[in-house]
């Protein structure tokens, strides 16, 4: 029996790290051609470079304004984030807490949008964007963001508030809290492994997104994420690959150290959501 598990064990990580090795190999390939000149891409693109040419994200740096981009991009990111993340605890917390009939009701409908795919709306929220005056802004475009990542933030939060004991809350009002007082100074702290999976779940996707910053900010040159900058890259007649790979390693590179920063806590923080009492 210990045989068999052990074979089932060293299986299942032969076919896991294949299966990674899969979803790495096209990094690889962006890693290694960002070295590259022109030339060596075009001649053979799974080749190894023959030296390293750093100019390429110089001059990727340089075309691309990447400060100023990379100043976009982490205004709508930490807009977006902190708007999930304030709206979806605090939605989440209210709705754990109240014990009624249409309290599950709200729950559902309010995390219903996770499964309505995106470009099935994203007209409709443009032109919602547009009214509100949201088009052309990294601001406009993180607030928008709040609409989009709080369901599937409030189901997290919403499982994680279950285990914290309501008899917290009520020596929290008898010492004289208020109801948002004591979630922010008692119950919140407590939510912190959720938090951060949230934080980290969002980040990634707000900072690697191109769709809604392509239908939001394409009109001001200004306002562009590294995103759509890396993206000028690709032309309708020609294609600067050698700056254009380079490009995007500058682009999620940030995204990608955040993520091993704070991976550990992903795992526990997503426990902590799918708890249930």
């Amino acid at each position: 029996m210990k045989k068999r598990r052990s074979l089932a064990s060293s299986l299942t990580t032969v076919v896991l790290s294949i299966i990674a090795l899969g979803y790495l190999y096209p990094l690889f390939l962006v890693l290694i051609n960002s070295f590259k000149t022109f030339s060596e891409i075009t001649s053979n693109v799974l080749a190894l470079p023959t030296r390293l040419v750093f100019e390429n994200f110089t001059n990727a740096f340089r075309i691309m304004n990447y400060p100023q981009y990379f100043l976009n991009t982490l205004i709508a990111t930490v807009v977006g984030v902190c708007g999930v993340v304030l709206v979806s605890s605090l939605a989440g917390y209210r709705l754990s807490r109240t014990k009624t009939r249409y309290s599950f009701v709200i729950f559902m409908v309010l995390i219903a949008p996770m499964m309505i795919p995106f470009h099935s709306f994203m007209i409709s929220l443009v032109k919602v964007a547009k009214e509100l005056h949201l088009i052309g802004s990294p601001l406009g475009l993180g607030v928008l963001y709040w609409g989009l990542g709080a369901s599937l933030a409030l189901f997290m939060y919403h499982g994680a508030v279950k285990s914290v004991p309501q008899e917290l809350d009520d020596c929290a009002m008898i010492d004289g809290a208020s109801p948002l007082r004591a979630f922010f100074q008692i119950i919140f702290p407590l939510l912190q492994p959720v938090t951060v999976s949230v934080v980290v779940i969002n980040t990634m996707w707000m900072w690697n997104d191109f769709l809604l910053p392509l239908l939001v900010l394409s009109g001001s040159k200004k306002s562009l994420t590294l995103q759509l900058a890396a993206y000028n890259f690709f032309g309708l007649y020609k294609v600067d690959w050698n700056y254009a790979m380079a490009g995007v390693l500058l682009t999620i590179l940030p995204a990608i150290i955040f993520y091993l920063s704070l991976q550990r806590y992903i795992i526990k923080g997503m426990v902590a959501g799918a708890v249930k009492t």
